[in-house]
């Protein structure tokens, strides 16, 4: 059985612990069973592998705990993933000087209020429940405005600190934007389905996955949420006031939901989208409606696959040529260097938030 040590030197200045994250682990940011040993010289750690067989590719990061505090390259720029070979001696270390940071800096007394909606909000259509939370803006209590809302998928991976795959910040990153004079909205958060959540997440056309429960889920999402959202706070229920988003499934399920309904959803937030599932999806999808119309901020990184971008533009022309152009808008981000992880979802979300939520005057 072959044994591999990984040896890390770093920074001195940072006293948090080191965790290496990669395909051995599913990708997880905080798992304290990769957690680094501390070498004798400050800076410096090493961790053990034991592997079955010679033969195998390894791509791993280094975190301190989560993707928000991930390694980053030369000029604090996004890192792409270290490979290994097993069968090869793993005798020079890595070395990382930059780490991103842990958290944004922001006032805490902008925090958005989080309200859990409830646990188990009932899906009659998928017979499954779900936990819903809101995330009201910090002054909602203090005013009588009504706001826009904007529906977001992966609520595990939103707001929590400690979630295995990283967080987006969503809370702290509204808080940064209050003090900039956007990002005044309700944020609505839906769990995934855990084990269910790529059936829920697929179209429900044929597609290289099936046929998802995507048809049932999108239902739930317009017709029996939205009301409750809209009768319990105070919204601009309005389809201009109205988005939806994720990431990649989560990504591919707004843009399904977002055509499906475009009665429902005039701003679509389509982060690194799973079109790789589905590659004709305008196609298959605009025999049903064309009447799609509004904002599209859609965004992925070169980093995350050799198709992502490619993918992405494809699918933009081919929008284009099926809807009115002159009424629907779609702003196309990609990042050189981007990767397929929470951390630069969260990074990408208050540019998305200011083209798509525009302050308004007064």
């Amino acid at each position: 059985m072959p044994q591999r040590t990984l040896k890390l030197i770093t920074t001195t200045d940072d006293e948090r612990p080191v965790y290496v994250a990669g395909t051995f682990n599913d990708w997880h940011a905080r798992d304290e069973a990769y957690r680094m040993e501390a070498g004798d010289r400050p800076g410096t750690y090493r961790y053990t592998f034991q592997f079955a067989e010679e033969d195998g590719r390894v791509e791993y990061k280094y975190t301190r705990g989560g993707w928000e505090s991930v390694e980053l390259g030369p000029h604090e720029a996004s890192a792409l993933n270290h490979t290994r070979f097993v069968r090869e001696h793993w005798l020079v270390p890595d070395r990382v000087e930059h780490w991103a940071s842990p958290g944004l800096e922001y006032r805490p007394e902008l925090l958005p209020h989080v309200e859990v909606i409830h646990e188990h909000f009932e899906i009659p259509e998928l017979i499954r429940t779900r936990r819903v939370a809101a995330l009201l803006p910090h002054d909602y209590y203090a005013t009588d405005k009504r706001y826009p809302v904007l529906y977001l998928q992966d609520g595990q991976n939103l707001f929590d600190d400690y979630a295995p795959y990283g967080s987006w910040g969503v809370d702290k990153r509204l808080a940064h934007l209050a003090e900039e004079g956007y990002g005044d909205l309700i944020v609505i958060a839906i769990d995934h389905a855990d084990t269910k959540r790529v059936s829920e997440f697929t179209p429900s056309f044929k597609t290289r996955l099936g046929r998802g429960e995507g048809r049932q889920y999108v239902r739930f999402l317009a017709e029996r949420l939205k009301p409750y959202i809209d009768g319990h706070f105070r919204t601009r229920p309005e389809p201009v006031h109205t988005g939806i988003g994720g990431s990649s499934l989560g990504g591919l399920i707004s843009i399904y939901a977002g055509i499906m309904y475009p009665e429902t959803y005039r701003k679509l937030m389509v982060f690194s989208p799973s079109l790789w599932v589905t590659p004709d999806i305008p196609f298959n999808v605009m025999k049903l409606t064309r009447q799609y119309h509004g904002r599209m901020y859609l965004y992925g990184g070169e980093a995350e696959s050799a198709t992502m971008v490619p993918n992405m533009e494809r699918f933009k022309r081919q929008l284009l040529e099926q809807t009115d152009a002159s009424q629907l808008e779609i702003r196309l981000a990609v990042d050189p260097l981007g990767q397929h992880n929470e951390a630069r979802w969260g990074r990408e979300f208050p540019q998305a938030i200011r083209w798509l939520f525009p302050a308004e005057p007064g």
